[in-house]
């Protein structure tokens, strides 16, 4: 007769951990997407993205709560369902981008951090750009 390890009780405290982690990660990134509102520097969006991500593991309440929510809900719908960002969140991405650049610039960092930042910022506005920006119609 093979004996079965109890193997319920490791496995549901970590889970427990695993789901308290979750939402630890998500309520970071929801504050700092919120901090982003006000700070140009901080993008709101992807943060807002990895919040969903890790309520959606860790706290199913949590998770609907973000989803429905008048402010963060409608861009995480359409960036989850469609691929979508809407035009007015890449024209403030990409202002927000642009201005920490030229501010930069106008702190005189070394040309070869500008040069890099550039580069990095320049791929990050040409993913927003190439996004689609409203969901694509089904013509029947």
């Amino acid at each position: 007769m093979s004996r079965i390890p109890p193997v319920s009780e490791p496995r549901t405290a970590k889970f427990h951990l695993a789901r308290w982690l979750w939402v630890f990660a998500g309520l970071v990134a929801l504050g700092l997407g919120i901090i982003g509102i006000v700070l140009p520097i901080l993008p709101t969006t992807p943060f807002a993205l990895l919040a969903a991500m890790c309520f959606a593991k860790g706290s199913p309440r949590l998770h609907h709560w973000l989803l429905s929510h008048p402010w963060f809900g409608p861009g995480i719908k359409n960036w989850h369902n469609h691929g979508v960002i809407a035009p007015r969140a890449k024209r403030m991405a990409c202002f927000a981008m642009a201005s920490v650049w030229v501010f930069s610039l106008i702190m005189g960092l070394h040309w070869k951090i500008i040069a890099v930042q550039a580069l990095c910022l320049f791929g990050a506005a040409t993913f927003i750009l190439t996004r689609p920006s409203h969901p694509k119609t089904q013509d029947k």
